[in-house]
């Protein structure tokens, strides 16, 4: 995709690494009870599998708009924790630290990739 294939690649892999550790820490931080905390770790599969898929058979531009497609899902999917992580910031009580902090954390990574993903198409229709 123009001149940016390096960052649209490595950046995209290592925010999908970032949502995998953060999905893994999330569910170990849970004591193994909340299934739903891998949800990042889902999102940092798919993101890679996209990534590394569209690397193989030539289709960087499709992978990196579904990219982008996942981080607005992903985005979208974790706004519903931004008042907890105001409460939380604030001093308030939340009903899962664990659950607040890794949707906050969610929503970085997202920002993130869709900021990867729009710089990549930007430069490529340059």
């Amino acid at each position: 995709m123009g001149e940016t294939p390096s960052l649209a690649r490595n950046g995209s892999l290592a925010v999908g690494a970032g949502l995998l550790v953060l999905g893994g820490g999330a569910y170990v931080g849970s004591s193994f009870e909340s299934v739903t905390a891998l949800i990042p770790a889902l999102f940092g599969l798919l993101v890679i599998g996209l990534r590394l898929g569209g690397d193989a058979i030539g289709r960087d531009r499709l992978a990196t708009y579904g990219i982008g497609a996942l981080a607005v899902a992903g985005i979208l999917g974790s706004a519903r924790g931004v008042s907890d992580l105001i409460a939380l910031l604030t001093g308030g009580a939340v009903d899962s630290t664990i659950a607040t902090v890794s949707q906050g954390l969610m929503i970085a990574l997202c920002l993130v990739l869709l900021g990867i993903v729009v710089q990549a198409i930007r430069t490529a229709e340059a």
